[in-house]
């Protein structure tokens, strides 16, 4: 029986998860895609709490989705900075490393993250 690709990816994540931790001095900043927008958050695992979280929900600006997910990694940084954080775990959520989730990657680092 095949597999469909949301079940790849949701094994893919699992099997990331299992070594990607975020504490209080190194939270996850944790990427979700999908088909129409990009999510991300800076989540404390060991307390279970996001930190911070970004979206282009609300963002009406036009333009690719790469650029979007560009400033939702940007914003989300700062977000993170203002706060006291400077050093973070990367988890793309199963996804591959390339376009919008390697943009939020982007993003985050000149945002000020380190990771």
């Amino acid at each position: 029986m095949k597999k469909s690709k949301l079940l790849k990816r949701q094994t893919r994540h699992k099997r990331i998860r299992r070594v990607v931790m975020g504490t209080k001095d190194c939270p996850r900043l944790a990427v979700f895609r999908s088909h129409s927008h990009i999510y991300a958050q800076i989540i404390d695992d060991l307390k279970k709490e996001t930190l911070v979280s970004g979206s282009d929900l609300k963002d009406s600006s036009q333009g690719k989705k790469s650029d979007k997910a560009f400033e939702v990694g940007k914003k989300v940084a700062l977000g993170a900075v203002k706060k006291g954080i400077k050093k973070v775990v990367f988890d793309r959520g199963g996804f591959l490393y390339h376009g919008r989730i390697a943009q939020v990657a982007k993003g985050a680092r000149e945002g000020g993250l380190q990771f």
